[in-house]
């Protein structure tokens, strides 16, 4: 039986995980201390805030059957929110998400669906893998104090594309693909606040400013009542303010949500900041994942196809059925 080591456990590498882990030996190594990657959620005190993505849709049959079970036992939920889109700080469209295709989020956290995932699987919390040698046939993997991980008959990246760029070997054949692939950043500012805000909507996509989202966690399924705003920068602002001063960050951003909603927020009894340096990506045209046979190395995420979660389940599930003739 084959031995691959999967480095990231995020959905794509997870769901790669979940194809292959019978036909093979399957490790997946993760250098944080929780699955999910950016399906994250942050709690502090009785506020709780997803400060990565915010939600998820299922527009093909392969995530739809991912899906099944997990709505089947509650885990994973529609969220009806009463929609806005916001601009020049006006309200321009309006309408509550009951009415088209389901937008799902995770219950009771968004990372939730990554440790369901993960449930029958060989992963390996807070472990950095810095190197990849070839050894003879075989692959070794060394973490951060260059101790040996094991060997590996297939290594695969599932980690944003600049860190990818950083570990992959250079016989990679793919390797100008990766450096070619552009993630952006993002801020998430997170507001709690002891009395809600007197804002008629949950969810609210803003142009005409430098944020992008704003959406009240709270009215999601499963979440503690505590009025928790969630806020998200734009790519664009972001990528030019990535190494600000945080406090400058959060100051500028708290102005920008007081002029979209026309509501001070400056009495929030709870303020954080979270920064993404890879965040998202433009949809992509492509291939749904990267691979080289001849040296048994591969690449997987959301960056190959789209920012997102959907897409980084695809691209794992696409290699899972390039590899199997091979498992």
């Amino acid at each position: 039986m084959k031995r691959i080591a999967i480095i990231g456990a995020g959905i794509a590498g997870l769901g790669l995980a979940r194809e292959i882990h019978r036909l093979a030996e399957v490790t997946v190594f993760e250098k944080s201390r929780g699955y999910g990657g950016r399906m994250a959620t942050r709690q502090s005190q009785s506020y709780q805030f997803d400060h990565g993505a915010q939600f998820f849709t299922a527009k093909s049959g392969q995530f739809e059957s991912l899906l099944e079970p997990y709505i089947a036992t509650g885990h994973v939920a529609r969220w009806d929110a009463e929609f806005v889109e916001i601009e020049s700080a006006k309200i321009i469209c309006r309408r509550n998400w009951i009415d088209g295709p389901p937008h799902y989020v995770c219950v009771p956290q968004m990372n939730i669906l990554a440790k369901q995932m993960a449930a029958d699987l060989d992963v390996v919390l807070q472990t950095r893998v810095t190197q990849i040698v070839r050894m003879d046939s075989h692959w070794r993997l060394f973490d951060q104090n260059q101790v040996s991980l094991g060997d590996f008959d297939w290594v695969v990246l599932a980690i944003p594309a600049k860190q990818a760029l950083e570990l992959m070997p250079e016989s990679f054949a793919g390797l100008g693909v990766i450096a070619a692939k552009q993630m952006l950043g993002c801020y998430s500012l997170m507001l709690g606040f002891k009395q809600a805000l007197p804002l008629d909507w949950q969810a609210a996509f803003v142009s005409g400013a430098d944020i992008s989202w704003i959406s009240n966690d709270s009215s999601k399924p499963g979440r503690p009542g505590c009025y928790s705003l969630l806020v998200h920068s734009t790519n664009r602002w972001a990528e030019q303010n990535l190494e600000a001063d945080q406090e400058a960050v959060i100051a500028y951003l708290q102005a920008e949500v007081e002029r979209v909603i026309r509501h001070d927020v400056t009495s929030a009894d709870h303020v954080a900041l979270q920064r993404w340096r890879y965040a998202n990506i433009e949809r992509q045209n492509g291939a749904n994942f990267l691979i080289d046979p001849d040296c048994r190395l591969a690449a997987v995420g959301d960056w190959c196809i789209h920012g997102r979660i959907e897409s980084a389940y695809l691209s794992g599930f696409g290699l899972a059925q390039e590899l199997r003739p091979d498992l």
